[in-house]
């Protein structure tokens, strides 16, 4: 066995080149790759409306209208429920800033760290900081609201171009490829494109399934607002992992500062964990299917990776585009050694013929 490092260079060299160039132009690649995703998962409809006649352009223009008039319903929906729990969000700030003092008041009388202090003065002196932190914080959301709407109308640009100029792409595409293998070259495309529409039509029907399923939870334990809770902890788990967790979090914290009796977050607690179950069992490997063949390593990696480079949207873009990576890696034979890495297929015990305890019972099920 033989070891090149002259070799080894050159595609660690690219990778690094690679995130540098990912972090630095990365206010213009993150429209590019959510526009990339979104046009994927218009083609379909977007298709349908040219095979009726429609002009290429008046078919791109009413299915982004189409589509951003859900996505102005679903935030006119979230918006009627925030301004709704308004009230109620001004006497949870109060009670958390009781909680608070009361935790340092309590920890102080026992392990006495800073002499006596009162719970007036550390009610005040919390307001105090709260109401400077206030300010920065309303500066940070303009610069980041202006950012987000700046992003959202150069991703539908994007889409909108992608859309119209698809078969050009494709074509240009495809003179990358030798002769004889341009068609390999045009299925492997295509696969790209099933991946990411396969993948992103899935989570919104995962999203909505959720929505529903948290909501009725959330209605029958009697908490506020279920709807606005439960679709917010559904909508937060695209992000892999992390979303989940934060997306339950919420509504337990809320129920536990809302609520006299105990069993109520307990009960919200338990409920979100055994719809995580399902959902990790059953639903999402129907739902979503094999559209995202990475194994677990991959996924937390992609993860982490995305949120270092992009931040949250790295989190939600870099697990779709890495198996768009397996899908390109599977197809060239130097990278196949990465695709398998990549993939869940290897991480399999496909030899051993006698099923797992956990397999036999959920079998039964």
């Amino acid at each position: 066995m033989q070891l090149s490092f002259q070799k080894a260079f050159y595609p660690l060299a690219f990778v690094f080149l690679l995130l540098f160039a990912m972090v630095l132009a990365k206010s213009v690649l993150i429209s590019l790759c959510f526009a990339l995703l979104l046009s994927f998962i218009l083609h379909p409809l977007h298709n349908i409306l040219m095979r009726k006649g429609i002009p290429i352009i008046l078919s791109a223009f009413l299915v982004l209208i189409t589509f951003f008039l859900v996505i102005i319903g679903v935030f006119t929906f979230f918006s009627a429920e925030i301004i709704s729990l308004s009230d109620e969000l001004t006497n949870f700030g109060d009670k958390l800033m009781k909680l608070f003092t009361d935790s340092i008041g309590y920890l102080n009388e026992n392990v006495s760290f800073l002499g006596n202090l009162e719970k007036e003065k550390i009610l005040d002196d919390a307001k105090a900081w709260a109401k400077d932190g206030a300010s920065e914080m309303l500066g940070s959301t303009f610069s980041s609201t202006t950012s987000f709407f700046t992003g959202l109308f150069t991703t539908i640009i994007y889409t909108f171009l992608f859309l119209i100029y698809k078969e050009g792409l494709v074509a240009a595409f495809k003179r990358f490829a030798p002769e004889n293998h341009k068609s390999e070259f045009h299925n492997m495309l295509k696969k790209i494109q099933l991946v990411g529409q396969k993948y992103l039509s899935g989570m919104l029907t995962l999203i909505i399934i959720l929505g529903f399923a948290n909501s009725t939870g959330l209605w029958i334990i009697g908490l506020d607002n279920p709807f606005l809770f439960g679709f917010l902890a559904a909508s937060l788990s695209i992000i892999p992992y992390v979303g989940t967790t934060i997306g339950a979090s919420i509504p337990v914290l809320y129920a536990f500062m809302s609520k006299d009796e105990l069993w109520v977050p307990l009960a919200v607690a338990i409920m979100f964990w055994l719809i995580q179950v399902i959902e990790s069992n059953f639903l999402s490997p129907k739902v979503v299917g094999n559209s995202v063949n990475i194994n677990a390593l991959a996924a937390i990696l992609s993860l982490i990776i995305g949120a270092s480079v992009w931040g949250v949207a790295g989190m939600i873009l870099f697990l779709p585009f890495a198996a768009m990576l397996k899908v390109v890696c599977d197809h060239y034979e130097p990278l196949q050694p990465l695709g398998m890495l990549l993939g869940d297929d290897q991480f399999n015990d496909k030899e051993s013929n006698s099923p797992s305890w956990f397999s036999k019972i959920k079998n039964k099920f």
